[in-house]
């Protein structure tokens, strides 16, 4: 940790530096080599605001208790705003933070630079008690509105076990139901206008078109949309405090439950970003087992919402045909991890296990025929007259707009933008393979399916390249961190199985320090914030997710429309709930 320099090598921070003064700037080394930077609370908005033209996106707000961080860094106090801001056009990022005390728990809010830091500050807010000044709507958004505490401090129970036993009694039940009345002032909405009075209808939170456990409450004259303001927080569990109470092998079987139908991809990620913090470089033949797995994946569920896409606009037989193709894709994934939605096979330093015989056969019988299929489905389902009525020009934004709300993805690339995180700013491998980047021109909900069936053309490709070129060599790294070390040499000497043994029960000890890696995962970009104090198992977890500020758009691209032209939108999103809640 020291303060900034004269000069960085980094033109954003020199230009920073030029900008506002040396002095304002306490800069922080990080293994991941993403430029960071604390800022005072005075300053932050003036920072950002400049930053703006250079980083139209806000990828992720979020807190940090560092009240019981041994490792603190220069420059930190009780609690920890993070801004990390991303540079699409020009492929940089930076991370800026601000700190404050628990006596002093507020900062100016940001919302007049990025419209989607409106939902990441509520979220701080909910989870850290974070004051953000100027919000239009500091609320809970995770947590029920009668909660009590904000659950990601460090005092706050993680279980409930260390919680007093629930008990109802009347006047809480009366409290309870109180809180579930529907108060259109409360969402920013007004009940009437001199003209007309206003109808609201719940779509949700239980309900077939909204794919999950999630709520609109709609505001509408007649059938027409006034305002579609989202509810979330039902399928809300917790999945960043359990990483805080995981060793850092333990907790990758949680990672598959964030995007569920991301399998092992939500394992990527967050494995390579404790390979930063511990310096581990992964094998080749790993490489290509995990980008040829991940893919796999990403077909997967690109199946699911193409079905469920042509279903919520009428279809039937579609979702029929691809889930029967989904089920053959799960055959041979279950034949190479022993799972199948989620196998929790990648592990830190590498893969669980070698590929097993006859791997390559069931891989090149799938590949070999998916084309065909594709070829039907673009005929039944994408060329039909009915679902182009329903979907082109529905729902559509601008580049420019996909930015400012933090939009990635496929649903970014239905607008034009040409940015793919594996041909761009390859990892894992991903500079090694040939494909294209699929992309649309309107940003509406057809473009937006157009792009995720050509996807499924290219990951097919990528797959065929990963079966006509497997390395050989070791399935997992031998760096000592590696969790676990490889079992077969388990039985050669007793000191590897000790070594075995505490790497599981007890989780390797990761060096101190921070890191976050971005992935271009099934509905964008998947980042992992890892924060390690030099223990066994995470001190922070942060998991940004691609659906959580897709959602927050939808009032956007909504209003003016009909509600069916609502459900044909969400439709085209493809969000999954516990990708949104955690």
């Amino acid at each position: 940790m020291q303060q900034a320099h004269a000069s960085s090598g980094n033109t954003t921070v020199d230009d920073l530096l030029a900008r506002f003064g040396a002095p304002a700037f306490i800069a922080q080394p990080t293994p991941d080599h993403t430029a960071t930077l604390w800022v005072s609370r005075d300053q932050v908005l003036d920072v950002l605001a400049h930053l703006k033209p250079r980083f139209p996106m806000l990828l992720d707000l979020f807190g940090i208790d560092e009240r019981l961080r041994e490792h603190k860094p220069a420059g930190a106090a009780d609690f920890t705003v993070v801004y990390h801001l991303l540079n699409i056009a020009g492929r940089e990022e930076i991370r800026l933070k601000v700190a404050v005390t628990d006596a002093d728990c507020s900062v100016p809010s940001a919302v007049g630079i990025w419209p989607n830091a409106n939902w990441y500050e509520r979220e701080t807010w909910d989870m850290y008690g974070i004051e953000f000044s100027g919000h239009p709507n500091l609320r809970r958004i995770l947590l029920p509105p009668t909660w009590v505490g904000h659950a990601l401090r460090k005092d706050h129970p993680a279980r409930a076990t260390e919680m007093e036993p629930f008990s109802l009694d009347q006047e809480k039940q009366d409290a309870e139901q109180e809180a579930l009345l529907f108060k259109p002032e409360e969402w920013g909405m007004a009940r009437a206008t001199q003209d007309t009075e206003f109808m609201f209808l719940n779509l949700g939170p239980n309900h077939p078109s909204v794919h999950g456990v999630f709520r609109i409450a709609l505001q509408l004259d007649g059938e027409v949309v006034v305002d579609a303001v989202p509810d979330i927080g039902y399928h809300h569990r917790g999945a960043e405090k359990m990483g805080e109470r995981q060793t850092w092998h333990s907790f990758i079987p949680y990672t598959d439950r964030i995007d569920y139908l991301g399998g092992v991809m939500n394992n990527l990620a967050y494995v390579m970003a404790v390979e930063t913090l511990a310096g581990i470089k992964v094998p080749d033949r790993a490489k290509v087992i995990r980008i040829m797995l991940a893919e796999l994946f990403r077909i997967s569920s690109h199946l699911v919402f193409y079905g469920t896409f042509a279903q919520d606009v009428g279809q039937m037989s579609p979702v029929f045909y691809m889930f029967a193709d989904r089920e053959r894709l799960f055959g041979i994934i279950e034949a190479i991890t022993g799972g199948r939605m989620h196998p929790a096979w990648f592990r830190v330093g590498g893969v669980a296990q070698d590929l097993p015989r006859g791997w390559d056969r069931l891989v090149r019988e799938f590949i070999d025929s998916m084309p065909a299929r594709l070829d039907h489905y673009q005929v039944m389902a994408m060329d039909n007259s009915i679902l182009k009525q329903r979907t082109v020009d529905i729902g559509s934004y601008t580049t420019q707009e996909a930015l400012e709300w933090g939009i990635t993805g496929p649903s970014l690339r239905a607008t034009g933008m040409d940015f793919d995180l594996r041909r761009d700013r390859p990892y894992g491998g991903y500079d090694q393979f040939e494909f294209e980047v699929p992309l649309g021109h309107k940003g509406d909900s057809y473009d937006r399916a157009v792009v995720r069936v050509e996807e499924m053309r290219q990951s097919l490709r990528i797959i065929r390249q990963c079966l006509d070129n497997m390395p050989e060599g070791p399935y997992k790294s031998d760096h000592r961190l590696t969790t676990p070390p490889p079992k077969e040499r388990t039985l050669q000497d007793i000191e590897t199985l000790i070594h075995h043994f505490l790497n599981v029960s007890w989780g390797p000890v990761i060096p101190a320090g921070e890191a976050s890696f971005p992935i271009e995962a099934t509905k964008g970009i998947n980042s992992y914030h890892l924060v390690s104090d030099g223990g066994t198992g995470s001190y922070r977890t942060r998991i940004r997710t691609p659906s959580f500020p897709a959602l927050q758009q939808i009032p956007l691209i909504s209003r003016g429309l009909m509600i069916p032209d609502l459900i044909a939108i969400i439709a085209s999103i493809d969000f999954v709930m516990a990708d949104v809640d955690r």
